[in-house]
């Protein structure tokens, strides 16, 4: 890493009063370096995954599962930590995806480099205290250079969108694909987003993954994909027009007692009675249900007993109503929503207003797998499907994992409608700007300053002292959107090069990895609770 501009001129050895020099060689200090070693390690851990030259990680879960990915949430989710320290740089990463959803590998990044500052700074003397208030001073003012150099958008200006969007997919394994899957995001978003918006539920846009075809395939699908496929056993139909909707919570099966218990049947007339009981009640439920117009027949799935059997399925049929099984509990909400109707829990309450309606209801044939859509809803909730496709589960869990990445980038724009510049510009940017201002501070607080700067200063993989430098030196010209081209391994203008990001991603990340830092620095002892 190049060496910072100018540092403060301030003598330690001189100093006297509050910046006396901190000596701390008991415990408290044995500590405090653990914490920080164990947080680095982790923040080693990621660092290779970063930008868009980082590697990808193989994770092999304690099923035997095997995930590859670059996502920094992700990997760190996946490793062991035992250590307190390493423990919090898990939840900091967690924090930051719950936050603004993307930057979790930078997050981490940032917070090995800034305790790396704070180790020499603790080296130096400077007590823990000091340094903490004074990294927490410094983000505060970065935030402001931030602010300062972003961009203002609409979220009408679907270029600019597709361009942050852009960025976020271009570090990710499917990143050949970001033009196809980039409009997707920007576009599921803007329909749930309003020009007053100040947040979108994310929670409203499924995803559902059917392996088959490419990922070129992925779609936006106007209206709703389920997850399941028709059942067909019973011969039943799988396309249905002017399709009037129900979604049930009870079983179309035969009933069965609470306790477990034995019935001796010796005659076969009571045998015939029995089977006949059975098919008469189940032909009553099935009757009650077309009676209203219901013709698809959405089932909730069923731990007691089968939801459906062979006999209900036969007479569904024989009534021309297409039937779909298996309807896991936390996607009620959401088919609810999209598709305006109520679930029912009881035979008696199934009628004509619990009912939605759809132009189509159709099983189709994608790549060798089958999908069933929903579409011309009427009344439909501000909800979004997207259909996403891939070769085999590994590249297509990948690809889920890209697409609520790219989704989360476009939520950041509605939360906080500002674009700062990619590729390593706005870190630069904002350490010039901390060395400068550092120039103005007295004491150990100018030091402070001074290493929270030098550790914004990351690089991407390629050589530190010549790009590092060049970049430095490029700012200092006045030339503040100038950023490391990664690909190229040179310096560009990085608006030009379409290397964008939200502001709040960046202000998250900053600030975020500030507050995890000052408080490992803060912390002087263990103890084991009981």
């Amino acid at each position: 890493m190049a060496s910072s501009s100018a540092a403060p001129k301030v003598a330690l050895k001189q100093a006297s009063g509050a910046n006396k020099a901190f000596n701390d060689k008991g415990k408290p200090m044995e500590v405090r370096l653990s914490n920080l070693v164990a947080a680095k390690a982790i923040s080693d851990a990621v660092r290779t995954s970063l930008g868009p030259r980082g590697m990808d990680k193989m994770i092999q879960t304690t099923k035997g599962e095997v995930i590859v990915t670059n996502d920094g949430a992700t990997i760190l989710r996946s490793i062991q930590a035992l250590h307190p320290a390493s423990k919090m740089l898990v939840d900091l990463s967690a924090a930051q995806d719950i936050e603004a959803g993307d930057g979790t590998t930078s997050v981490v990044v940032l917070a090995g480099s800034l305790l790396g500052a704070a180790e020499k700074m603790l080296q130096k003397g400077i007590h823990p205290t000091i340094i903490a208030e004074s990294f927490l001073k410094a983000s505060a003012k970065s935030v402001e250079f931030l602010t300062e150099i972003s961009t203002p958008i609409e979220l009408t200006d679907t270029a600019t969108l597709l361009r942050a969007a852009s960025t976020s997919l271009n570090s990710k394994i499917v990143s050949q694909y970001s033009s196809t899957l980039a409009p997707i995001a920007v576009s599921a978003v803007t329909r749930l987003a309003t020009p007053t918006s100040s947040n979108v539920d994310l929670r409203d846009i499924r995803i559902v993954k059917k392996v088959g075809g490419t990922i070129e395939d992925t779609e936006l699908i106007d209206g709703v994909v389920l997850n399941q496929n028709v059942v067909v056993s019973g011969g039943g139909p799988t396309r249905i027009e002017k399709a009037k909707i129900g979604l049930i919570q009870f079983q179309l099966s035969q009933p069965k007692p609470d306790m477990d218990n034995t019935v001796v049947i010796t005659d076969y007339r009571q045998m015939d009675k029995v089977l006949k009981e059975a098919r008469t009640y189940l032909l009553s439920m099935c009757k009650k249900i077309k009676k209203t117009g219901c013709n698809v027949l959405l089932i909730q799935k069923s731990i007691l007993r089968d939801a459906v059997d062979e006999t209900s399925l036969a007479f569904l049929k024989r009534l021309n109503i297409l039937a779909v099984k298996d309807v896991e509990r936390d996607e009620i909400d959401f088919l609810t929503k999209s598709l305006g109707l109520k679930p029912v829990a009881d035979i008696e309450a199934f009628s004509e207003d619990k009912l939605g309606y759809a132009d189509l209801v159709e099983e189709t044939n994608t790549n060798g797998t089958k999908v069933v859509k929903i579409t011309g809803v009427k009344n439909k909730g501000r909800t979004v499907s997207i259909l996403a496709m891939g070769s085999n589960q590994l590249v297509l869990e990948e690809c889920e994992r890209s697409i609520h990445d790219a989704l989360c980038v476009i939520r950041c724009l509605v939360k906080k409608r500002a674009l700062i510049g990619g590729g390593g510009a706005l870190e630069i940017h904002v350490s010039r700007a901390l060395s400068q201002f550092a120039q103005s501070l007295n004491g150990m607080e100018a030091y402070c300053f001074q290493a929270y700067a030098d550790a914004l200063e990351k690089n991407a993989g390629l050589n530190p002292i010549a790009i590092v430098t060049e970049l430095r030196n490029r700012h200092a010209l006045g030339d503040r959107n100038a950023g490391i081209n990664v690909r190229r391994g040179t310096i560009s203008n990085i608006l030009e090069e379409d290397v964008v990001q939200p502001l709040l991603v960046s202000t998250s990340a900053i600030e975020l990895a500030t507050e995890t830092v000052t408080l490992l620095l803060k912390i002087d002892d263990y103890v084991q609770a009981r």
